[in-house]
């Protein structure tokens, strides 16, 4: 689990994060949404501890992020995995070489170890047989996929993910969608995804926090989202006519 309590961020005069409280819960999917400039990116690296914040706690399982040692925080780092926007994947490198790079860098495994371990997760994703491919000759959604079995290979109790299915077409996105969402309960990591995709938020969003100009705006789930009457959330999601139409046919059937 991870708790946020009265976070605040600012770069210069600008204030971007603005007294944010709340709880990422381990076993479930926590989503971040909210408009370009809302504090999403911000927040996620203030997690990682890519940002410093000049107010309020950041705590991993009750252990202030702040007051740990440099020792205490490479041990945080190894148990934390990692899906960037763009999948990150060293082109010089291949799949398995790829998904491996974590484990040389935080653990103390031969190579016959690493490889066994790259071979388990690669076929968790189902990408058993394109270990010795280069990304460049992997498609979008195999990348996702070589992405995630590379953050999940040091068994990370945490699992950020930013934008995962950005430039994947719906079905694509929608497998990534279930696979992190599998991955999340079958090893019972608290993951959190910073997301504009509406339909993943509808799809797996067990947690969803709302962020407004810096601040919590809303938070819930996708069974409540369809219930909240709160304008700043309801003018986010319902701007296509399409969700407009199945929470108008949620209302009814539940009315």
């Amino acid at each position: 689990m991870i708790k946020v309590t009265n976070l605040q961020k600012s770069f210069g005069e600008t204030q971007v994060l603005k007294g944010i409280s709340t709880t990422f819960e381990k076993g479930k999917t926590n989503l971040i949404i909210g408009q370009s400039g809302s504090g999403k990116t911000v927040l996620i690296k203030c997690l990682l501890g890519l940002f410093q914040y000049e107010g309020g706690t950041i705590s991993y399982e009750g252990k202030q992020f702040s007051k740990l040692t440099e020792d205490q925080k490479r041990t945080l780092r190894g148990d934390i995995g990692m899906v960037f926007q763009g999948s990150a994947l060293f082109d010089s490198m291949t799949i398995i070489e790829n998904v491996m790079f974590p484990l040389r860098m935080f653990t103390n495994m031969n190579k016959s170890e690493m490889q066994d371990r790259a071979n388990l997760v690669l076929k968790r994703v189902n990408l058993s047989d394109a270990h010795h491919k280069m990304p460049s000759e992997a498609s979008g959604g195999m990348q996702k996929r070589v992405a995630i079995a590379r953050a999940i290979v040091n068994n990370p109790k945490y699992l950020f993910c930013d934008e995962p299915n950005s430039g994947l077409d719906p079905k694509t996105a929608i497998v990534i969608d279930n696979l992190i969402q599998e991955i999340t309960k079958e090893y019972n990591i608290t993951t959190v995804i910073n997301s504009h995709d509406m339909n993943s938020v509808m799809e797996i969003g067990e947690t969803i926090l709302f962020l407004k100009d810096g601040r919590k705006a809303w938070i819930g789930s996708k069974n409540t989202i369809f219930k909240t009457d709160n304008e700043v959330v309801t003018d986010f999601v319902y701007s296509s006519n399409l969700f407009k139409k199945v929470r108008k046919m949620y209302l009814e059937e539940n009315s």
